[in-house]
Order: C-alpha cells, then structure tokens, then sequence
C-alpha cells in the first residue's frame, strides 16, 4: 500500500497543487520560497494535528476570494464550502492487508485499488451566513468606536479572521468515491471519517525531520547525547535488543566501564550507519557512546557521545556542525523508524511516511554526496519487526543542494516551480523524457550532464548558455562589468540567481529542457561564418572557416536549430534581438553582430577588434599570444589576429583579467554580449 499522489488546495503558495509521490524516495527540489516547506506544514496540520491553521495559511487569492464573499452586498447562489484541502491517494494491491481501510473503501470493485482521503479546514454555508452577520457587527462596533472614542483606525475584515477563523471554519475528513473510468475523484461521494468515528492513525502515520534541527556543538549543549536517551526509549518500547535494554537496567549499579559496553551493544547499529555515511573516516575521530550514570535518572541523562581521538575522549561538541548535523540526522531517522514500528502490542501503521527537510544543512559537498548515496540504502529496510511484521517507508526530501541532485536517480526528482503569481506547480523530471522521444539520445546526454555537473541549474531563476572555457571564465566579469556601466530599475545581474552551464556545440538539446523548466535563458554564441574552400575527391564542395564578410553561411548548429537552416546569410547577421528571442520569449540567442564597421566570427574575434588600445601596450605579457608580430601590421584585421596569435583561448581570457583595472574600464565588452546580457538582466 503506497501513496501515489498528494492534492492541495488554497494552503500559502500552493492554491492548486498536485505532486506525483514515488514508491520509495521522492526528491523535492525548487528555488526558495516554492512551497516545499509548505508541502510539510499542510501534512503536518492535518495528519498529526498538533499545530491549527491561521489566516495566513490561506492562499492569497483565497483570502482575496474569502474577503469578498464576506463583503458581498448579497449573498451568492450554490454556496460550496470553501478553505483549505488535502487530498491523498493511495493505490493498494491484492496482496495487502486491507483490515485497516476496509472502513474507508468507496468502492468494491476489484479494478478500483485506489482510496482517496481528503481534507478540508473549510468554511460551510451556515458558518458563511453567521460570519457575514458577526463581521457586520464587528464592522460597526468598530466605526462607532473610531467617532466616539476618537480611535484612530478601524479594524478590518483581515484582522477580525486573525482573532475568530476557528469560529467559523472547521476540519473535516473523508474517504471520497474515486471513478476508475474517468479517472477523477466524485467528491459528491464520500464517507465522513469524524462522524463516522473512523481514525486514520493506522492507515497512515506521518513524521518529519524539519530543516530547524536543533544541532548545536555549544559545549553546554548535548544534541547528540539527547538523542541517544531518546532512541534508548523508543527501542526499549518495542521488541529489538530488548536483553541490552534489561542488561541495562539490571546493571545500573555496575561501574560506567560495564554500562559503556551495554551501550555499546545498543547503539552499535546506528553507529555504523553513522560509519557508512561519511560520518567517521580513515584517521578522523572514532564516534562513541560511554555512561556517565553515576546518580542521575535512569534513562535521561546518562549517556555522553564522545569522540575517540589519539586515545583521548573528547566531548561531542569538539566536532564540526556538518558531522554533528549528518549524526544527528541518523539518529533522528532512527529514532522516527522505532516510532514507526510502534509498541510490542500495536501494529505498523499501513503507510509509513517519512518527510526530510534540507538535509544538507552545515555540510560540505563530499558530504551531501556521500548522504544521498546512502539514504535510500538506509531507508529501503523499511519497517522491520522481530515479530515478522514488516511494512514499506516512503520518504519525501527537500532539498536546496546541486550535490544531492547531482548523484539522485532522474526519476525521483520532483521540480518545483511558480508558475503564476500565487500557484506553484509540482513537475517530474521522469516526465522529460517523453518531450525527448524523437531523440533518446538526446535525452541520454541532457541526464547525464546535469546530473554530473551542471544540476543547479534546477535551482536558477535564469540561465546563461555558454560554448566553452573563455565564456566561463570571462562572462562573471562582463556581468560585473555591466552592472557598473548600466543604471536601470532592474536588479543587477550579479543580484541575481542567474547559473552558468557550459554547453559546447550542444544548447539546442537544452531547449525542451529550459522550456520544462520555464527559466529565461540566454545562450551565446559564435556566428561561425564559412565559404567553400575547395571540392573533396568526389567533387562535392568543402566548406571551411572565414571572415563573416566572405561567408556565405553558418555551421553553427545552435543557430541553424534555433533559426532555421533556410535563413538569408545577409538577412542572418543583421537579425534584431527580438526576431532571435524565442520560446515565447524564454530563449534569446546571440551571436556576433557588426561592430565599428567590422563584423567578427567569435569572441575573440570580436573582443580584439575593439580592444586594440588594451592589449597593445600589453601584449608582451599576454601569456595566450603567439606571433605578437602580427599586431604590428595594421592590414592585419582582428580575424588574423585571432586566427594567427592566440596560442590557447584560456589562457587569452586569463590574460584578459589580469589586466584589468579595478572596474574593468580599460576594455570593452562585445556588442552581442552586452545586449543579451541586458535582455537576460531585465524582468
């Protein structure tokens, strides 16, 4: 019995929410503010109910919505009961245990495996009538305050839902009807759980490792040793290592030495998972638990995690918060994992879901790597009882690192994105590969790329497409640069969350990729001019470079995809930015364009044409030159120079910046780049 899907309704940003939920590991992953902790706090308010609803809990065009409903001169026609929903759907097989949801089945058919719960913090129509009524009230009391007592401002419709929400709306559960034919949920039909008297607690249990851990290597405070007393209990309460547990009790008199290799016993499986995931390492410090019972209380307080070094203890609090978090999250998931298996007499509940927020918290890369890696091994045990009763764990990540995404199975990745001012929507990227059907290997090398080297992207407001190493090493100082140069009302480029991936002749393959993610993107490029040159030995024409004043096409790839082939070569090198910005305006492509009477074919090209004045003086310590002679010789055109005198273009851009003042004044910037940067700066 599995989760598939999670709804949501008018809960912060997500006002029509839906994410697929993979059977075991669904990775969550979105810029900041996209609703990930959004998705953990609605679950939470509803299916652990120990925190309410406020009014900021409501979407913003359902408070827009609520607020005018309320204000109405008349009453409206059809009133459906409005607020927050959640709604869950579950698929089960023939092979599951169906005791627990017999009460809740809608439908009997053996096609129809799937349950749908839903829940709602709604308003119905005779709380609607009561609180257009009680605001009217409120409303004048709070006029005639302002007249008679001279108060300065009334209190509005928002501040009375603050105070009085609960009065009028109210939580409710259900089982809805769910038609396999359409394929939709009949919320027409439906069992109330709260009337009905039916607890979901054995259908489903939910908890969560917020990103707020409480991780702290303070010396006063003891994170990890809490949490040992804490997993002590929760494995005594259930049936695994019950003869450690009873040693334990049965030796409280004994000497901390005997105690110590009790714990030992304990712990020594969630410590070496600690070991597993990068925890201790080679020469690094060896983790421990030891007793420091003496006279305290018999389960809090009475252990210390120590770290084992050159034959010196030393407290827990001498490690680094990237180890101690990594620790602590171990310990925190084993503690969960005993909550989810439950007391001796009480069985697993039949979905066990467990939600990770930002685990990378305080590590480093190799770290986040190392956890990802692990996770699933660590988690795929599931629910694993001495008594034989074993349930599956499904799990949910939320994520901000480039690092776990990098080393996650494409498959799991679930991609969060604002698609309108106060809607987000939930994409898989498993779903990508059906916009690359035509191509598999397409889709092959886009996969293998980002997940190599290039996945924060995923987290990026904007993109910048570049061909190779001197863009890359050059282009954070052109932003820079234009930021200095041009005053306008938008952000600055360098403000902005802009990613730099490095694509060689390959952007075309990231178009059906940047459009899924819906990111504006520029991408840069050369015009790559060439002419023939000659006729091969079966006398079909050989074309190869030259100045774009001789050329008579282009072999750049990225411009015949984006541009068509079939375009002009003289209507091609004029081509204004808005007929090369595509994708409903999300890509523009720009390539060198005519500049002081010269049009170049790369950057360098176009870089040394406008920057004689600079690397004149200089030229005997650019590094990347050759043949400096050729600068001498005023026929020589930039096209020369760049073909003739740079020995190795990274080596040419390095030089670039070495001789650059404080504010990059003393050269200028290609016309192309600047103008696609300022088409990428604008919002």
């Amino acid at each position: 019995m599995e989760i598939i899907k999670i709804e949501v309704e008018n809960f912060r940003l997500l006002k029509n929410f839906s994410i697929d939920i993979e059977k075991e590991l669904s990775l969550i992953i979105g810029k900041n503010n996209v609703g990930k902790t959004s998705l953990l706090s609605v679950l939470d308010k509803f299916l652990n109910e120990k925190s309410k609803f406020s009014y900021d809990d409501f979407n913003i065009d359902f408070k827009n919505e609520l607020e005018n409903l309320i204000t109405l001169a008349n009453e409206p026609e059809n009133f459906q009961p409005k607020g927050i929903k959640l709604k869950i759907f579950i698929k089960y097989d023939e092979n599951d245990d169906l005791s627990n949801v017999s009460r809740v089945l809608m439908d009997l058919d053996p096609d129809n495996n799937k349950i749908v719960l839903g829940f709602e913090y709604s308003l119905d129509y005779v709380s609607y009538l009561k609180i257009r009524n009680d605001y009217a009230t409120f409303s004048s009391n709070e006029n005639t305050k302002v007249t008679e007592r001279k108060k300065n401002n009334a209190r509005g419709l928002s501040e009375y839902l603050k105070q009085e929400l609960d009065h009028y709306f109210h939580i409710h559960k259900f089982s809805f009807e769910y038609d396999i034919v359409d394929q939709k949920v009949n919320c027409e039909k439906f069992i109330d759980l709260v009337k009905e008297g039916i607890s979901l607690k054995d259908i489903i249990n939910f908890k969560y490792i917020s990103a707020r851990r409480d991780v702290t290597n303070k010396e006063k405070e003891s994170t990890l040793s809490k949490q040992t007393a804490s997993l002590y209990k929760k494995v005594d309460d259930n049936t695994e290592k019950n003869n450690a547990t009873d040693g334990f009790k049965d030796q409280l008199s004994e000497t901390d030495e005997a105690l110590s290799n009790i714990y030992k016993d304990i712990f020594d499986g969630v410590l070496q998972k600690v070991q597993k995931f990068g925890g201790i390492k080679g020469q690094d410090a060896n983790i421990s638990i030891v007793s420091t019972l003496q006279h305290r209380g018999l389960l809090d307080g009475n252990t210390t995690v120590v770290y084992s070094h050159d034959d010196h203890q030393l407290p827990e609090s001498y490690n680094g918060l990237g180890h101690m978090n990594l620790i602590s999250m171990i310990f925190e998931i084993e503690i969960l994992i005993q909550e989810f298996k439950r007391e001796k007499e009480t069985k697993p509940a039949d979905i066990n879901l467990l939600f990770i927020e930002e685990p990378e918290a305080h590590t480093h890369p190799q770290m986040q790597y190392i956890f990802i890696k692990n996770i699933k091994k660590l988690l795929d045990e599931g629910i694993k009882r001495d008594d034989g009763i074993n349930r599956s764990l499904q799990y949910l990540i939320t994520t901000h690192s480039s690092h776990i995404v990098a080393d996650s199975d494409f498959d799991d990745i679930k991609y969060l994105k604002v698609e309108s001012k106060n809607n987000v929507v939930a994409k898989n990227l498993s779903d990508l590969i059906s916009k690359y059907a035509a191509d598999r290997k397409e889709y092959q090398f886009l996969k293998q790329y980002l997940t190599i080297s290039r996945a924060e992207i995923f987290f990026a407001d904007k993109a910048i497409l570049i061909e190779g190493d001197t863009e890359r090493i050059l282009i954070p100082t052109i932003m820079r640069k234009v930021d200095l140069e041009e005053v306008d009302d938008f952000l600055p480029l360098l403000s902005q969350n802009i990613s730099i991936i490095e694509v060689g002749a390959y952007s075309q393959i990231f178009e059906k990729f940047i459009e899924f993610l819906g990111i504006k993107s520029l991408i840069l490029t050369d015009i790559d001019a060439i002419k023939i040159t000659g006729k091969d030995k079966d006398n079909k024409d050989v074309w190869g470079a030259c100045p774009v004043n001789e050329g008579s096409k282009t072999s750049n790839s990225a411009i015949n995809h984006f541009l068509g082939k079939e375009i002009i070569w003289s209507e091609l090198k004029v081509l204004s930015v808005d007929k090369r910005t595509i994708s409903e305006g999300k890509i523009c492509l720009c390539y060198q364009q005519e500049e002081g009477s010269y049009h170049a074919r790369s950057f360098e090209d176009g870089f040394i044409h406008i920057n004689r004045g600079f690397i004149d003086p200089k030229i005997g310590d650019f590094q990347g030159l050759k043949n400096r002679e050729y600068f001498d010789d005023p026929e020589n055109n930039a096209y020369v120079l760049a073909d003739k005198c740079i020995k190795k273009k990274t080596h040419f851009a390095l030089d670039i910046l070495y001789h650059s003042n404080d504010d990059f004044s003393n050269w200028q910037i290609p016309a192309y780049i600047r103008e696609g940067l300022l088409w990428l700066k604008a919002d």
